[in-house]
């Protein structure tokens, strides 16, 4: 698991855990700034990187599966202990520079640590909620307007997850789709997207236009996915009896961005674009194809070395007055040796687009 951060963002996190130890330092000592920061960084970031799951997994997983008291209860007990742990190495390592380290935190240290991290931790957990970029778009009010821009789409469907859940059940298909969703987050995070909706059982994916193109951003987003889920086929088979098999498509162009809602806002976006998307995925299906992109969307950026495309002509899509030229995609990493997932693709499940 990575810090899902860019370098700015972290840098930013250290500045602010640093200067509150820094503040705290002055107002009770008036000195020792640097010591200050030393501690609160040693103090705080232990538990954000708990929160962010970079260190003991185990024990997040079993306080965040337990109900609300003893979530509660567990959470400040595993802060507390993180709190005494970090102070304790804070005041070894000044020791060992010769400085009189303590090593013990006073009740207003733990009391202080716990009132930063606390709302650093509420507001990191709004931004994973919503994503990063419409976490910014909203706290900016970007889109409080209609704003016409270029983004580009990615739409990735889950095949046959009708079939399954009528053999394993609801409450085992969501655990499915749940591992399957979190399986893009990273490449998604990767490549500079963000994951804008889950519908059933399918995800969209998008970027700004820029971003998406640069490097072919949003191409390698998608064989990052699917090479994911076969470079782990084995632990699919293992818990859930067989390997998820994805159908993906990529479009690009103009829509309108709109933040709308009253008691739950969203920013959502509208046009053409969206439903081509959207339909272009349906294509994957009818014509046996795992990634399909639209030709006006290739012609706008530089194929990856690993990534070949082939040119399946003009096709109409419902809703659209003009045919739309369509290439499939294929990465040597996924289809070598006859992998699964260059298998054809028998079962639908239709993402009704808007």
């Amino acid at each position: 698991m990575r810090w899902r951060f860019s370098t700015l963002e972290f840098i930013l996190l250290l500045l602010v855990v640093a200067g509150s130890g820094v503040a705290y330092a002055w107002v009770v000592y008036g000195d020792g700034g640097l010591i200050g920061a030393i501690y609160a960084l040693f103090v705080c970031m232990p538990i954000l990187a708990f929160e962010r799951r970079i260190i003991f997994r185990r024990v997040y997983r079993k306080v965040h599966g337990l109900s609300t008291p003893g979530f509660l209860l567990s959470s400040i007990a595993v802060y507390i202990a993180l709190v005494y742990a970090g102070f304790a190495i804070a005041g070894s390592l000044l020791r060992l520079v010769g400085h009189p380290g303590e090593m013990m935190p006073s009740l207003n240290v733990l009391l202080i640590a716990l009132a930063i991290s606390g709302p650093i931790i509420f507001v990191l957990r709004v931004r994973e909620l919503l994503g990063r970029d419409v976490f910014i778009s909203l706290l900016t009010g970007r889109y409080r307007k209609p704003v016409q821009e270029e983004r580009v789409f990615l739409f990735v469907d889950l095949a046959g997850s009708t079939s399954f859940a009528e053999r394993f059940g609801d409450l085992r298909t969501q655990e499915y789709l749940g591992r399957l969703f979190a399986t893009m987050a990273d490449p998604v995070l990767r490549y500079g997207g963000s994951i804008d909706d889950y519908v059933g059982d399918a995800a969209v994916i998008t970027w700004p236009f820029d971003r998406a193109t640069a490097d072919a951003a949003c191409i390698r987003c998608a064989v990052d996915i699917l090479d994911r889920i076969e470079a782990e086929a084995h632990r699919w088979r293992k818990d859930y009896g067989e390997v998820p098999r994805l159908r993906a498509a990529l479009h690009g162009g103009t829509i309108v961005a709109a933040e709308i809602g009253v008691d739950r806002h969203k920013i959502t976006y509208f046009g053409d674009t969206v439903n081509t998307t959207a339909r272009l995925e349906g294509l994957c299906r009818t014509l046996d194809r795992q990634i399909l992109i639209s030709a006006d969307l290739l012609r706008r950026m530089r194929l990856p070395a690993s990534v070949r495309s082939e040119d399946l002509g003009e096709h109409e899509i419902k809703g659209r007055g003009q045919k739309l030229g369509v290439s499939s995609l294929r990465a040597a990493s996924l289809f070598q040796g006859g992998s699964k997932s260059a298998a054809p693709i028998l079962d639908h499940d239709d993402f009704r687009p808007t």
